[in-house]
């Protein structure tokens, strides 16, 4: 039983496949950056719309292509996704042995880096407008007034009746090869990369090697431009991978914040802060010790503690309790600013009017 659940936390030597913990991290590192960025998005927007509005309306298309420059320059230079790379993994193209392995420092085939480009960006950008388009059409559907008279209210009246369905097929999908990759019966935990035609595998020390030199290859093989056009391209390619690479090293950094806000804001995390942060409980306001026998307050409940009458507009004063006539206590507050029994400072509005079942 053991031997047939070892691959799930250990790779095999063969084909050095990764653990469903480390596939299933590299899944939810880039699904936990979109939601941040936009918050911050968010947040710039509302204090200052007039210059940060833009940010929050074009939100999509301004994460999707700078995630498109941020992938495109990780799967040319390290042979897989940001995310796929900050936790020690590639992408090897299927069909390819141990032996005939490219190294991850060459990039992907242009065919598998575009097919991966299409999975990793375009596929959760179109994901995204219709996740919101059926948003709107819900809204629009359950406000209308008017009946499905035409055939395109009946249409997409059906599109949102079976879109949930194909919501559930979609994920069920994933979640059936992921199932298999945990038995060891498929090699792909996910179906986009079956579709990308490559799978995943953890970088070897030859990988780790050849990307730490390959830099320093790139500036001794650099030879100078001799036409226009080529101090063009190559200026246009320098501007694009420094782009990408700050957009990447501010990610790698970002990443490390986020994984602390996440510590900070856990529900185990606040208890402990509560724990150790909150302060002892103050004691409750000293009442004075009115017994029986006490002046200060009559033995019947019905009778005002200032005209010693029975009341009339029952009044209480929010600051201490007590009940009075609404014109003694009234009188009362307005000139001594506090509270005739207890001596808690009192304004107008603290009177509240009470009334009883008979009035």
């Amino acid at each position: 039983m053991a031997e047939h659940g070892a691959h799930i936390t250990t790779a095999s030597v063969a084909d050095d496949q990764p653990s469903i913990f480390e596939v299933v991290a590299q899944d939810s590192l880039m699904t936990a950056v979109r939601p941040a960025l936009q918050h911050v998005v968010k947040v710039l927007a509302e204090s200052n719309p007039t210059h940060y509005g833009f940010l929050w309306r074009w939100f999509d298309e301004i994460f999707t292509l700078l995630d498109l420059l941020v992938q495109q320059h990780y799967l040319s230079r390290t042979s897989a996704s940001f995310s796929e790379n900050f936790y020690g993994l590639k992408r090897i193209v299927m069909g390819d042995t141990h032996k005939s392995q490219r190294l991850a420092s060459a990039g992907l085939p242009k065919k598998q880096l575009w097919k991966s480009i299409m999975v990793l960006v375009l596929l959760p950008y179109l994901k995204v407008k219709l996740e919101k388009l059926v948003s709107s059409l819900r809204e629009e559907d359950e406000y209308s007034i008017h009946p499905p008279s035409s055939r395109w209210k009946r249409f997409y009246r059906a599109f949102l009746a079976a879109y949930p369905f194909v919501n559930m097929a979609w994920e069920g999908w994933f979640l059936v090869q992921q199932l298999r990759y945990i038995l060891g019966k498929a090699q792909h935990h996910s179906p986009l990369l079956r579709l990308a035609g490559v799978r995943l595998g953890r970088l070897t020390v030859q990988d780790i090697q050849a990307l730490e030199h390959k830099p320093a290859k790139a500036s001794m093989m650099q030879q100078p431009a001799r036409s226009v056009s080529e101090k063009m391209k190559s200026a246009l390619k320098k501007a694009v991978g420094g782009v990408a690479l700050s957009l990447s090293t501010g990610l790698s950094v970002g990443v490390f914040f986020l994984q602390f806000l996440d510590w900070w804001y856990s529900s185990e995390n606040q208890e402990t802060i509560k724990s150790l942060t909150a302060l002892p409980t103050p004691p409750p306001p000293v009442h004075l010790d009115y017994n029986s026998d006490s002046p200060l307050l009559p033995k019947m409940k019905t009778v005002c503690p200032l005209c010693r009458k029975t009341r009339v507009n029952d009044t209480v004063l929010a600051t201490s309790g007590y009940v009075f006539c609404y014109r003694c206590v009234f009188h009362y507050v307005r000139s001594h600013q506090a509270c005739p029994i207890t001596g808690y400072p009192t304004e107008i509005q603290h009177l509240i009017k009470l009334y009883s079942p008979e009035n």
